[in-house]
């Protein structure tokens, strides 16, 4: 075996690295044999050089390899996973999962917090009081055996080196590199156990990837990951210009889930909803196609057939199911502030970026009461304005004086004119099958 100075000059010529060599490097880097130094510079020639298709599948299992992984093999069926890049007003998961389980589709989901400018999975569900995402490997399984889908943050004992590699990568300017993004996403999905993965790929301005060609290279290099490692993947690339759906915020976010569940959510992020649903649902055997799929994710959005699940989740995870039948509650501490713009128009742009990273800070500002901080969305892209709020910002009781300088960021996201921009679709392709 080469030694690890050697592994990383073999990268720095563009040689493709084995199979032995890359987990030699990621093992030691787990156990401090190998140094920050060492592995930042084999990261910097990865970034570089990139890694082929082999490469990318070895370095992933590397990494699932440092930690524990679940054991889903006794459930019955086809277990569906889905994971998202990330975006503004993406509350997706909190409405596929349940209903795709509804329909006898074992969900087993690990999610993460909110990063950057995006906010998370879990910091959403755990608005909701006395609900707990720290399942242990035990009790997770158990869950998703027991009512079909579990939602959980991910354990410390679950792919390590991610943890170490990421932080390394946010130090050495690599976190772009496609190869790098690719595998420590797989990682993490694979470390699940599902037999299959639905990765929704954002692309755009208020999305991790602003750019169509680099989401399309993740798509591929994560459905070739899939491939390569036995499990049935499948990309979609979806647009992410402006916030999805009306709301941005932990609680305002979950109550717009619920209200989508009982067939009543806005229609860009029902449409959504019922794409990524509808391909799980082909992915794990309860449609004969994605179309067929969408079609019955569809009617049960209007039938409401996924609250129940998503009642059952709450009340396995220790919330109290009632807060669907009054997600108000979750946000009755709260002032409102109105949004007026200093024009009248039409809405031509969002600057998704710039209002996620004020709901990031008012939730700072909040503190223990971040879970109640958001915006509430009146006007979309193409949609009209005059003297009527834009938005309005949702802050804890007695703050709004305090945070008037991040709501005035919240309203120079909204740009007006008179030239409205052609609608787009929001599922820009699909790679796998």
């Amino acid at each position: 075996m080469l030694a690890t100075t050697e592994i990383i000059a073999k990268k720095r010529r563009r040689q493709e690295l084995s199979a032995g060599e890359i987990e030699a490097v990621v093992a030691g880097f787990v156990r401090g044999d190998v140094s920050e130094g060492q592995m930042g510079a084999l990261l910097m020639a990865i970034l570089l050089n990139g890694m082929t298709s082999q490469e990318c599948a070895d370095l992933t299992r590397a990494m699932l390899n440092s930690g524990e992984r679940l054991d889903l093999s006794h459930l019955p069926g086809t277990t569906v996973d889905k994971h998202s890049t990330g975006g503004v007003g993406d509350k997706t998961t909190l409405v596929v999962a349940p209903l795709v389980a509804a329909f006898g589709v074992p969900v087993p989901k690990m999610s993460g917090r909110a990063l950057g400018h995006t906010g998370g999975t879990i910091d959403k569900l755990e608005a909701i009081p006395n609900l707990t995402t720290a399942l242990s490997p035990e009790r997770f399984c158990r869950q998703v055996a027991e009512i079909g889908v579990a939602i959980a943050a991910q354990t410390a004992q679950m792919v390590p080196a991610d943890k170490k590699i990421y932080s390394l990568r946010d130090a050495t300017a690599t976190v772009e590199s496609i190869p790098l993004i690719a595998s420590s996403i797989m990682s993490k999905k694979l470390a699940v156990g599902a037999d299959a993965i639905l990765l929704d790929v954002k692309v755009g301005a208020g999305a991790f990837l602003p750019e169509a060609d680099r989401a399309e290279e993740l798509a591929r290099t994560m459905v070739d990951i899939g491939a390569r490692t036995g499990h049935h993947t499948v990309a979609l690339v979806t647009r992410m210009d402006q916030p999805l759906g009306r709301t941005v915020g932990d609680a305002v976010e979950l109550a717009e889930a619920i209200a989508t569940l009982q067939g009543r959510g806005p229609a860009d992020f029902a449409e959504l909803c019922e794409i990524i649903a509808g391909h799980m649902l082909a992915l794990g055997g309860a449609a004969d196609s994605p179309d067929a799929g969408r079609a019955a994710a569809r009617q049960g959005l209007a039938s409401g057939k996924g609250l129940p699940k998503l009642q059952e989740l709450i009340a396995a995870q220790g919330g109290s199911p009632d807060i669907v039948n009054n997600p108000e509650a979750l946000t009755q501490d709260t002032e409102r502030v109105p949004v007026i713009l200093p024009q009248a128009g039409r809405i031509t742009a969002i600057d998704s970026r710039q209002l996620g990273l004020a709901v990031r800070d008012l939730k700072r500002e909040a503190g223990d009461r971040s879970h109640s901080c958001g915006v509430l969305i009146h006007a979309k892209v193409g949609e009209e304005v005059a003297e009527q709020p834009a938005a309005t910002v949702v802050v804890p009781a007695g703050t709004a004086a305090v945070a008037q300088p991040i709501i005035d960021r919240v309203r120079k996201a909204f740009r007006v004119g008179d030239s409205v921009p052609p609608k787009q679709s929001l599922l820009l392709s699909v790679v796998g099958s």
